[in-house]
């Protein structure tokens, strides 16, 4: 068993393309499923965050499983195979580990070191979780890859190396980071990035700020945090009529601000609208731009800009902490897909033991207890110094290229039985080495 790593993000697809496999909460869910359902998928959960999709899989063969996965991402695009397959990318066993860490380290993030995408990925786990799609080596994995990114982020300064998405697209704005100072700013969503959002510009000094939503319940909870004020979605066209910036991240699969209903809410009105869309697909209509005082930022305005942003030595940093934490956690996979065979080798020679000692039992009934004691005992330290060498030997070469067969050829000179080696794999859920 391996993983598979099948996805599509900002640095293989334009945000157009994103757009269309973006994903709601019922979305992700149905990909889960979707996945796990495939042929030769035992694990499977997605990552789906504004500029990724990414479906993680535990698998038993390559071939058809990544034309499987594949299949579902072009699908949910709506787009020809052949348009699609150069913005998806492939990352297999050890460099499916070592880009779920990077994810997690947030170097591969439109803005680098984001602290959001931990949480994003916190949330792929628990879905698998709680839809069973996860199971022992998914969620294995995903416990180190979290960990990981705490490391990185408790060790270096990557988390301050680049703005977060909201300070990027504010600071786009004319007036830079004082956009904001003493406005009227309107959030329209109460999800992840909405809080981001509320607790940034109420940081960077803005004068009223109005949480949006459908759900008033989730928009007075967020308000409440930040002193902000909770409107329903009736009450936005109101709310534009006075507003100096808008941030939208809703996630909805429609648009909700249209040209239209902003020409109505700004008739009148005396001063500029800056509108930041961090929406995918995007909450504002894009002619909405074409309108008399309006400034709009969308995620591919601000693309290049972050994906230009330097790391200097705090990317180095990381980089070294990655190489360190997928090296220990590849040979720590290698040292346990050798233990079955380990068990089941010391599990038959305690069984050529107890064989014996019943022998010697039926041939000299009367022997004295305390000395059939010391024989057995005398037996039993043969047969682990016996054993000894070739099991830390075994270990020691799980390391090295080509461990699996070394593993093979214990099981296959002590005719190890391969029932007892799965039945020690099985309840470890430990994937097994090998090509497809």
């Amino acid at each position: 068993m391996s993983v598979l790593v099948v996805g599509i993000s900002h640095n293989s697809a334009p945000v157009s393309l994103l757009e269309r496999v973006a994903l709601d909460d019922d979305g992700v869910q149905k990909l889960v499923a979707d996945a796990a359902a495939c042929e030769h998928v035992a694990e499977a959960t997605v990552i789906a965050t504004c500029n990724r999709v990414e479906i993680y899989t535990e698998v038993e063969r390559f071939h058809g499983s990544v034309e499987a996965l594949s299949r579902l991402l072009v699908e949910r695009a709506g787009q020809t195979t052949e348009a699609m397959l150069p913005h998806l990318y492939v990352h297999y066993d050890d460099g499916a580990i070592s880009h779920l860490f990077q994810v997690a380290a947030g170097l591969d993030s439109m803005a680098l070191g984001e602290g959001q995408i931990l949480g994003q990925t916190r949330e792929a786990l628990r879905r698998g979780q709680e839809l069973g799609t996860v199971g022992p080596a998914l969620n294995t994995l995903f416990q180190q890859a979290l960990r990981v990114g705490k490391r990185t982020r408790a060790e270096t300064a990557i988390d301050q190396v680049a703005p977060t998405l909201v300070s990027a697209a504010i600071e786009q704005i004319d007036g830079g980071t004082d956009a904001v100072r003493g406005r009227d700013v309107v959030v329209l969503g109460a999800g992840a990035m909405a809080g981001l959002a509320t607790a940034t510009v109420s940081r960077m000094g803005a004068r009223r700020v109005a949480v949006v939503n459908r759900s008033e319940d989730r928009a007075r909870r967020l308000a409440a945090q930040y002193d902000a004020v909770a409107v329903t979605m009736p009450g936005l066209a109101e709310e534009l009529a006075a507003a100096d910036v808008l941030i939208t991240c809703t996630g909805s699969a429609t648009t909700l601000v249209s040209s239209e209903l902003l020409a109505g809410a700004r008739a009148g009105a005396d001063r500029p609208l800056a509108i930041i869309d961090l929406a995918l697909p995007h909450d504002v209509e894009p002619a909405a731009a074409e309108l008399p005082g309006v400034t709009l930022v969308g995620l591919a305005d601000l693309a290049e800009r972050l994906h230009d942003g330097a790391g200097g030595t705090e990317v180095v940093e990381v980089r070294r902490i990655l190489g360190e934490e997928v090296t220990a956690f590849l040979a720590a996979r290698r040292q346990a897909s050798v233990t079955p065979t380990v068990v089941a080798l010391r599990s038959m020679a305690t069984s050529v033991v107890d064989a014996e000692m019943t022998r010697l039992d039926s041939r000299l009934p009367d022997l004295d207890p305390e000395l059939r004691a010391e024989i057995r005992h005398a037996v039993r330290r043969v047969a682990d110094k016996l054993l000894h060498e070739p099991t830390v030997r075994v270990k020691e070469l799980a390391n090295e290229q080509g461990a699996v067969s070394y593993a093979a050829a214990l099981a296959e000179l002590f005719a190890l039985d391969p029932e007892a080696v799965d039945a020690v794999t099985r309840p470890m859920g430990v994937p097994e080495e090998g090509t497809p």
